[in-house]
């Protein structure tokens, strides 16, 4: 109908079906049966044609005042629509772990902010897990695996962790050399409200090994494990990307190599 209605335009504007036909691109037949369809769907005439002219009638000129300004603003939508395509412009919505948000996903948010200045990003960094849907998230990065999801995912990278502690921690309490010797130690745990109970997912002999952990010291942000193990409070899991640093002086030391998570 929309094809139509712009057949029937041109025509108009261009006083002549054939005219019409020339600059659409078409036949004057097919212009002809364009304008036929349009006055069958509105039941009415809509030109008065003679062998040597045509003219609108009271209804066609009615119709045609109507649509020219309502073809315009689809013409305009449409030309929106295909700048936004070609220039991203907009906000866009973004979460992060804290840990991983603060080390990489701020600094790439912003470099890619100013290499496309129509765009407004909205980082939300949190250790829980946002409700994608609710919070209208577009992209969100995460630390897991995931085994089933109806949503769009992506690999990005293999994070690699490890288990440290501070050469403090260990010249007082002794090096694990079992994964089994955790049960001995002060682990650092990151717990979230819904975990009723925290396992320390290790490999031993090519297997995964559930290993119970527990400690004094839980907070539900990494850094503040990171804080704690650097202070020799205890033993804790990280990316390795978050304390490569600290491993690099020294002031963390690497545990149960031979057991990674």
């Amino acid at each position: 109908m929309l094809e139509n209605m712009k057949v029937f335009v041109t025509s108009v504007e261009s006083e002549s079906f054939s005219e019409a036909a020339r600059r659409l691109r078409l036949s004057a037949n097919v212009v002809s049966h364009r304008i036929q369809m349009l006055e069958k769907h509105l039941g009415c005439r809509l030109f008065n044609r003679t062998t040597r002219r045509m003219s609108l009638t009271e209804q066609g000129r009615v119709y045609y005042e109507a649509i020219t300004e309502a073809l315009r603003m689809i013409e305009a939508a449409e030309s929106n629509v295909s700048e936004l395509g070609a220039l991203p412009r907009g906000a866009l919505r973004v979460t992060a772990p804290l840990h991983l948000g603060r080390r990489l996903v701020a600094q790439v948010s912003a470099r890619y902010q100013e290499a496309h200045p129509e765009i407004d990003v909205r980082l939300r960094l949190s250790e829980h897990t946002l409700d994608l849907i609710a919070e209208s998230i577009d992209v969100a990065l995460r630390l897991a695996t995931f085994e089933d999801s109806s949503m769009i995912m992506r690999k990005v990278a293999q994070v690699e962790r490890i288990l440290c502690a501070s050469p403090a921690y260990l010249a007082r309490a002794g090096v694990p050399l079992r994964p089994q010797d955790l049960l001995a130690h002060q682990c650092l745990l990151l717990r979230f409200a819904s975990l009723r109970e925290l396992r320390w997912m290790l490999t031993e002999d090519g297997r995964d090994l559930a290993v119970p952990v527990t400690g004094h010291l839980e907070a539900d942000d990494g850094d503040v494990l990171t804080v704690w193990a650097l202070e020799g409070r205890g033993i804790v899991v990280k990316p390795r990307f978050e304390v490569a640093d600290a491993l690099a002086e020294g002031r963390l030391v690497p545990v149960l190599q031979a057991h990674p998570p």
